[in-house]
């Protein structure tokens, strides 16, 4: 059945998704033309719910990088999109966006955004205001099952509760799929899809000792894949099930394909002390040993990483707790080095990172324009957000591409 609306007379625009890429895109396209009835749907009964756990609950908005070559870095896929979506609307305009409509954004150390309340609340309330101010009507509840172009170029859209509505252009923006088959209604467009993997998981290390220490964080890590190319850095933190923190996430970003290649069973080194490397390490012991000959190792933690830690990897080194520096064995020493700068794990497994989740994948960018977000085949289609195959690291970089996308296609479809 057709659904019905109080305003039969006006165009219809719809948008697939009510998470932060389809409720801007929404939003913004109803305040640009308030002529055109926009429709919001939603597949489940909540929206906004990824904004909602962001951050913690504070909801990390964008980040602080406002150099567009530097900002591209951060996406492990769509790279090459953003470098020209980026021009139209970035941090920069996200800001500002949200500035005029009385939310203020702070930027913290690491440069990751947050609103100044620190509540996830307030970004949800703007959206929640700005789509009544614009009257956008919301519809929960609505699984798409069917996108159609009818002779006149407009699309009707099919959901799997037997409800279909026709609007002049579509914006699908229902955020990454998990598995490859939930692709199907934009299989039957002949849109070419990358297959989804996860993205920014971490490493699971099943009945390693080292999780006993959970809890336990370092400010500065290095982590590296092995076989591959892949380094990065950044706090990393010991969980009950294995290793998490920035510097695991980013790995997992960029390694994401390779990685369920190798259905998740790998191994990945860790440099706890990431301004050292074996030898430096080696070196700057041997200082110790004459400076604090008369000290116990126990106790003096020399790299300033948590103490728990430096306990732990001289038990696994086997030296004593009444040791002193003078009487350290040489073969000790050594050990000690490779486990600080270069410690194996045996990685098997992953487990998602539930506030950040995202999957690599989606529409192919080379059906999409970069200026427009519309489909090269299709007219009238757009897209927004993580549907598309472009996600970022952990830190603001995935919400600040909904933004990009969302405005974009709104921009374009009010040109109907």
């Amino acid at each position: 059945m057709m659904l019905k609306d109080n305003n039969n007379e006006a165009k219809k625009a719809l948008i697939i998704g009510g998470g932060a890429a389809g409720f801007f895109a929404a939003v913004n396209l109803a305040r640009m033309r308030p002529d055109l009835q926009v429709i919001l749907v939603e597949k489940t009964g909540k929206l906004l719910s990824k904004v909602k756990v962001s951050g913690g609950g504070r909801c990390n908005v964008t980040h602080a990088c406002f150099e567009i070559g530097e900002l591209v870095k951060r996406y492990p896929r769509g790279a090459s999109l953003l470098k020209k979506t980026l021009h139209q609307f970035n941090p920069t305009h996200t800001i500002e966006w949200f500035k005029e409509r009385g939310v203020a954004l702070k930027a913290e150390a690491d440069g990751r955004m947050f609103p100044v309340t620190n509540q996830s609340q307030t970004i949800i309330d703007c959206l929640l205001k700005e789509a009544d101010d614009y009257q956008v009507k919301t519809l929960m509840h609505r699984e798409v099952v069917s996108l159609k172009q009818v002779t006149d170029g407009s699309w009707k859209v099919l959901f799997k509760s037997g409800e279909e509505v026709e609007a002049a252009v579509v914006c699908v923006a229902c955020g990454g799929f998990s598995k490859r088959e939930q692709f199907y209604w934009l299989d039957e467009l002949g849109l070419p899809i990358e297959t989804p993997v996860p993205s920014l998981f971490t490493f699971n290390l099943p009945e390693h000792p080292i999780v006993a220490l959970m809890g336990v964080s370092v400010s500065q890590a290095k982590v590296k894949i092995v076989g591959t190319k892949i380094e990065t850095e950044g706090p990393l933190l010991v969980t009950h099930w294995g290793l998490s923190g920035p510097a695991v996430l980013k790995a997992s970003a960029w390694g994401a394909r390779i990685l369920a290649e190798k259905q998740w069973q790998f191994q990945a080194n860790v440099n706890w002390i990431g301004d050292y490397n074996e030898q430096t390490c080696y070196d700057y012991l041997q200082e110790l040993r004459s400076s604090l000959n008369t000290q116990k190792i126990y106790g003096k933690n020399p790299f300033g990483i948590p103490n728990r830690l430096w306990d732990f990897f001289l038990q696994q080194c086997g030296i004593s707790d009444s040791l002193k520096w003078a009487d350290l064995p040489a073969k000790s020493q050594r050990k000690l080095c490779m486990m600080l700068t270069n410690q194996e794990f045996q990685v098997k497994g992953k487990t998602t990172f539930k506030e950040e989740f995202v999957t690599a994948g989606g529409v192919e960018l080379s059906a999409i324009d970069s200026n427009s977000m519309e489909s090269k085949k299709w007219k009238g289609l757009f897209f927004a957000g993580e549907i598309m195959d472009v996600d970022g690291v952990t830190g603001g970089f995935n919400f600040q591409h909904a933004w990009t996308s969302g405005w974009i296609a709104a921009r374009h479809m009010s040109l109907i």
